[in-house]
Order: structure tokens, then C-alpha cells, then sequence
């Protein structure tokens, strides 16, 4: 291990705990949402940062899950994040959004665009004599 270094740690995360992507137009182009996850005391301070991150990640929604209640200034901080428009979908939704894990363990979902992927049909499989039988 380097000194002052983590055992395991692979770099910076770039505040990133996760990604979900999904597809919400006939481009077909993955459009991200980032996760962060923090525990502890959480500030407004927390969300700033996360909204600098969905913008320098070009990210259409940032999701804050935290342990804790947010509080006014992280909600107020929150909402001047604006909206992310889904053009397939003609909605706006949250552009940060604040969860807590109990929220989550209740059933909440974020609030983002249905995933209008499909996945492409695989090949018919013909059995060739080039093919060894397994049994």
C-alpha cells in the first residue's frame, strides 16, 4: 500500500458512486444519470457539488442518496438545479433529486425517463457439421 494511500482504491471517483443509464429518444444515444451516495451529516455543500458534477459529466439527472433528511437549503439548492426535458417522453423531470434510503426501502423510484430500449433479436442458431456434440 502507498503511503496515505487506500488498500484497493482504484482513483478518484469523481464524486460518482453509480450510473444508470437509459434512452428516452428515436436516437438512440445513452443519456446518464449519476448516482452519489453519502452517509452522515449531509450539507447543502453536498449538492453544489453534485450538480458541478452532472454538469462537467454531461449527465441529464444527478440522484443525492443519502441516510439522512435533507435539509431546506439542500432542497432549495436542489430545485435551482432546474429540469432535465425528455423529448420521447414530453416531461420535465428534476434535474437533482434528493432520496433518502428509507425512502428508497419504501418503494420511492427517481423520477427519470422510462428506458424506451429494446434489445435486438439474436440470431437463428442452425446446428452446423462444424460443431462438435458436447454429449
Amino acid at each position: 500500500m502507498a503511503a496515505g494511500g487506500k488498500a484497493g482504491k482504484k482513483g478518484s471517483d469523481k464524486g460518482i458512486d453509480g450510473v444508470i443509464n437509459f434512452v428516452d429518444d428515436n436516437s438512440g444515444k445513452a443519456k446518464r444519470v449519476l448516482v452519489q451516495v453519502k452517509s452522515g451529516k449531509v450539507k447543502s455543500g453536498g449538492i453544489c457539488d453534485l450538480v458541478g458534477t452532472i454538469t462537467r459529466e454531461s449527465a441529464a439527472i444527478g440522484i443525492f442518496i443519502t441516510l439522512e433528511d435533507s435539509t431546506r437549503d439542500m432542497r432549495t439548492e436542489a430545485a435551482s438545479a432546474g429540469f432535465y426535458h425528455s423529448d420521447g417522453w414530453n416531461r420535465d423531470f428534476p434535474r437533482l433529486q434528493i432520496l433518502t434510503i428509507e425512502e428508497l426501502l419504501n418503494g420511492k423510484d427517481v423520477s427519470m425517463p422510462p428506458n424506451m430500449t429494446t434489445f435486438k433479436q439474436a440470431e437463428k442458431f442452425s446446428k452446423s457439421e462444424k460443431q462438435i456434440e458436447m454429449f
